[in-house]
Order: structure tokens, then C-alpha cells, then sequence
């Protein structure tokens, strides 16, 4: 019965450590992006850096923060946690909530649905695309959708 109980931990213990391989790694990388929906006239053009920390080896979280290209100077500061469906080797998607904060127009703080998709091009590289709606408070601009797609490097 010894044997038996000790075999079963050691065997926990091996798919516990096997399962958190990505666990605590970092990403970062630059990202653009389309706000499409935004209240502007037209859709607003975004260029930013995003970083990405597996706190398991499916949860991670994506703080980012990008300049919006309007008439004026914009921001948007946002963090998504995300969690992972391996597809393939090289390719996973992903659900994504999260918080954000912009001033597209006044300030305005919300909450981030999406989803995206992580394709494996070498070791270190990954390219990523995705899409999120972003419900805002505020009253004079409208809820964007926005459109994403960048590049991560692993370390």
C-alpha cells in the first residue's frame, strides 16, 4: 500500500511539473491595432507594446498600452488575462477579459470581452492576432471593437 501511495504522489508531482513548463515566463512585443466603432469619425489607427506573463501554464495576463493616431494624442492602457487552448504545437487560442482605460475623447474605464489566436513562428517568436469589444462609461463615444495583430518575443 506504501508503494503504491508513494508511486501516485510521484506521479502528481511529475504532471504538476510538466503541466507548468511555461509557467512564469515573460513576452513582450510591439502591437497595432484598428478601433473600429469608436464614435470618431472613422476607425482610429493604434501602435503600442504589450507584455504577456504565464502565471500558469494556460492562465497568463497582457498588460498593454497603445497611442491612438486621432487629432489629438490618445492612450489606452488595458490589462486581459487570458487562458490558453493549445490547438497544435505551434498554434493556441484564447479567451480574453480584462479592464481598460482610454481617452478617446474623455477619459473613460471599461471592461474588455475577446478572443485571439497565437501562431509559433520560431523558439522565441510568436505572432498573434485577436479582437476585443471594449464596454466603456462613457456617454459621448461609443463601445469600439477593436482589431489586433502583433508580434511577442519569449524569454
Amino acid at each position: 500500500m506504501k508503494k503504491i501511495l508513494l508511486s501516485a504522489i510521484v506521479a502528481w508531482f511529475a504532471i504538476g511539473a510538466a503541466s507548468a513548463q511555461d509557467q512564469g515566463n515573460w513576452a513582450v512585443g510591439p502591437r497595432i491595432g484598428i478601433y473600429t466603432h469608436a464614435g470618431t469619425e472613422g476607425a482610429i489607427f493604434g501602435i503600442g507594446a504589450i507584455g504577456r506573463y504565464s502565471i500558469t501554464d494556460k492562465w497568463r495576463v497582457e498588460p498593454g498600452i497603445t497611442a491612438l493616431c486621432e487629432k489629438g494624442c490618445s492612450v489606452d492602457i488595458n490589462a486581459d488575462l487570458q487562458y490558453q487552448f493549445r490547438i497544435a504545437r505551434v498554434w493556441s487560442i484564447y479567451p480574453a477579459v480584462g479592464v481598460s482605460g482610454n481617452d478617446i475623447g474623455g477619459w473613460s474605464f471599461g471592461v474588455n470581452i475577446g478572443a485571439g489566436t497565437d501562431f509559433t513562428i520560431t523558439r522565441r517568436w510568436d505572432v498573434s492576432a485577436g479582437f476585443k469589444w471594449m464596454l466603456q462609461t462613457a456617454e459621448h463615444h461609443k463601445n469600439p471593437l477593436v482589431i489586433t495583430i502583433g508580434t511577442t518575443y519569449k524569454f
